[in-house]
């Protein structure tokens, strides 16, 4: 597929339908050669006519837009015991979401290949034929390199890329990635015309992940390994990470920290609602914690917040350093909502320069657990057509 092409494609995910005058401008082409080529791209079954659009005065001009049905994009998120699947259609309006399919996935073979049967079941049920499948997402946490296809958490290998695995057992295009990169690619796609091209996402949930949008691209650094604000080592706390490193932020700031912060406090004798399962199990999850916080327990509340306070410090040192547009918190810790938010903007307000923070928006995530999913699709998406 020539750049041209490609260009209108582009303008339209962007956009939405355009005219033919529309996509002239945007690409700086004639109006005859815009009209070639959306002809060509209507009969090989990528736009379709959309109607006639108003005008002030003078003939309506006919509009042209991504033919829904030109096939579908898979976003596959593989969390700790269960993984959710997003189908879009060409246009990337997502059909189904279906979520928490329970599966615990382990670094073999057999393993990828049953995860992969339960793929391709999910889809059929959803009614969509998987000859119309043009291409897969799948996000995975850790450390993920997109263009090598490798994920450290999941290394099977020194030979048989992640990426390679998938497409050979699903028989379609594979993209894999981090899962706080594809949130935040869900996040700023589906924003639309309201974007920042300088965003950065922060994925609180039993780690503590983030993805930057630099410039209107996501940005992977130079192993592809970027976003690693977990950490970043700002506590002086003298706990190890899970990483084998002293001090990192998400010892601190993270559902592991909270639930550990917590457990402490219980054993103290501290008083909570979570005080007969901790009693009863001897631990709590952190979906107890989650739950707590949702019944407003004073003592989850309490946790949250000092987490929160301390995230914000982080955050405060993230817009020292990007100056970004707007600062997206999701993952499974938003449920704290105001519990959460306010203690982060306190420390933002009191640590980070003030000409640098004033045009920074902080707010919570508006896709909730389908970002990654979505982004997935998206990211699948966008690897398609770049190689058309």
């Amino acid at each position: 597929m020539t750049d041209s092409k490609k260009g209108i494609i582009h303008l339209c995910i962007l956009n939405g339908d355009c005219s033919i005058a529309d996509l002239s401008k945007g690409l700086d082409i004639s109006v005859p050669t815009a009209t070639k080529l959306v002809g060509e791209l209507i009969e090989e079954g990528y736009l379709q006519e959309k109607g006639k659009v108003g005008t002030t005065g003078g003939r309506r001009p006919n509009t042209y837009g991504l033919n829904p049905e030109a096939g579908y994009f898979l976003g596959i998120d593989v969390a700790r015991q269960h993984f959710h699947i997003s189908i879009s259609d060409f246009r990337g309006e997502v059909k189904f979401f279906i979520q928490d399919i329970a599966f615990v996935l382990e670094a073999n073979a057999d393993s990828f290949r049953t995860m992969c049967r339960r793929i391709k079941e999910a889809v059929g049920g959803a009614g969509i034929p998987w000859d119309k499948v043009l291409g897969a997402g799948i996000s995975l946490s850790g450390r993920v390199n997109p263009e090598k296809g490798f994920s450290l958490s999941y290394f099977v290998s020194d030979d048989i890329p992640l990426k390679d695995i998938f497409q050979r057992e699903l028989g379609t295009p594979i993209n894999i990635e981090n899962d706080s990169r594809a949130m935040t690619y869900g996040e700023y796609m589906t924003l639309g015309k309201d974007a920042d091209q300088n965003m950065l996402f922060i994925n609180l949930s039993w780690g503590l992940g983030m993805g930057m949008i630099l410039d209107g691209r996501l940005y992977y650094g130079k192993s592809g390994f970027s976003g690693e604000f977990g950490h970043f080592p700002l506590l002086d706390n003298n706990v190890m990470c899970r990483c084998g490193k002293i001090g990192c932020l998400e010892t601190g700031a993270s559902g592991s920290a909270l639930t550990k912060w917590i457990t402490a406090r219980l054993k103290e004798g501290r008083r909570s609602s979570l005080s007969a399962t901790y009693k009863q199990n001897g631990e709590i999850t952190l979906q107890n914690v989650l739950d707590a916080i949702e019944d407003e327990d004073v003592l989850a509340i309490e946790g949250i917040g000092s987490m929160g306070e301390t995230l914000g410090r982080g955050i405060a040192g993230l817009i020292n350093i990007f100056n970004p547009g707007l600062v997206i918190i999701g993952g499974r810790l938003i449920v704290g909502r105001d519990y959460l938010m306010l203690p982060i903007r306190t420390a933002v307000n009191k640590l980070s320069l003030s000409k640098v923070s004033a045009d920074t928006k902080i707010r919570f995530s508006r896709l909730g657990r389908s970002a990654a999913a979505i982004g997935d699709c998206l990211l699948s998406r966008s690897k398609f057509l770049s190689q058309l």
